[in-house]
């Protein structure tokens, strides 16, 4: 699935918003305070939602995650370090499959 811009939601995602506008719009209200919640930068906090998808074995939210932390300016090294972290407490398989979703978003946005 290839993604001419990185922010850019998923085909789902515009679908279900089109459909629920109110919960798209408090599920962003929401995103929205909770970065401002604390000291995270914007690096930090997509490096932190990305570790959480990949924990919650969301393919999804790899995905997301992985093109948000690439427009968040975090370099390919540290994201896919984010996966490898997973192996040691989520098991090797759950790893490859979070490593195969995002080197998929990757190999996208910088071929």
């Amino acid at each position: 699935m290839s993604q001419a811009d990185d922010a850019t939601p998923s085909a789902h995602y515009t679908r279900f918003a089109k459909k629920h506008p109110a919960i798209a719009e408090a599920h962003a209200k929401l995103g929205e305070a909770v970065r401002a919640a604390g000291p995270l930068t914007e690096r930090e906090i997509a490096l932190v939602k990305l570790a959480l998808a990949v924990g919650a074995h969301t393919e999804g939210g790899v995905h997301a995650h992985a093109r948000r932390a690439h427009a968040a300016g975090v370099e390919r090294a540290a994201i896919e370090q984010v996966t490898l972290l997973a192996a040691p407490t989520l098991g090797f398989p759950h790893t490859m499959a979070a490593y195969s979703w995002l080197t998929d978003t990757l190999d996208d946005l910088d071929p």
